[in-house]
Order: C-alpha cells, then sequence, then structure tokens
C-alpha cells in the first residue's frame, strides 16, 4: 500500500515538473517576442534588453579581417606523439617561467 502512495505523488510531482516545464517554454517565448522600450534599460542603454536588439557576434566567430566564421571551429587532425611532444617541448622551452628556472638553477 505504501509503494501505491509513493508511485501517486512522484506521478504527481512529475506532473507538476512537466507542466512547469511547459509554461515556463511559452513564456519565454512570448518574453522573447516582446518589444522593450529603451527607458525600461538601465541608464546609458546597457541593460540585457538594450543590447539583445544589437548582434554583435563574439570575437572568436570572426575572421582577421571581421567577417563572420562560416566554417567548422575545431578542426582535428592526425599526429603522431613524436610530432605532439616535439611541440610541447618547444612551446615548454620558449615559457619565461622555463628561462626563470634556468637562472635560478646556476
Amino acid at each position: 500500500m505504501l509503494h501505491l502512495l509513493y508511485i501517486l505523488a512522484f506521478t504527481v510531482l512529475a506532473f507538476i515538473a512537466v507542466g512547469n516545464l511547459i509554461r515556463n517554454l511559452i513564456m519565454f517565448s512570448f518574453d522573447r517576442e516582446r518589444t522593450y522600450s529603451s527607458n525600461q534599460s538601465s541608464p546609458g542603454g546597457f541593460g540585457y534588453y538594450a543590447a539583445r536588439r544589437q548582434y554583435v557576434p563574439h570575437p572568436e566567430l570572426l575572421d582577421s579581417a571581421g567577417n563572420i566564421i562560416k566554417e567548422p571551429l575545431l578542426v582535428m587532425r592526425s599526429i603522431n606523439v613524436e610530432d605532439a611532444r616535439e611541440q610541447l617541448d618547444a612551446l615548454y622551452e620558449s615559457s619565461p617561467s622555463q628561462r626563470i628556472d634556468h637562472s635560478e638553477g646556476a
């Protein structure tokens, strides 16, 4: 009998959670379509909604000329272990802390 009570309670909680999820999705879609006047944003026009009206892409999505990149951002290529080790050693040798460590040890 107690098992049935637990199942019923969690079923009710699941329906409440799904109902809240659907209601929040609907409210967010209405909120996105709503236009906001400039007097509701913070002084200087740097409020959340003022920033959302002007689309400024992230700098990592732009190439050197300032154009939006339309290709994949992550391209992986095959590299063998020795090449990877040489590249990591070159980075380590060129780091500023490596130069300091050599001068302290001498």
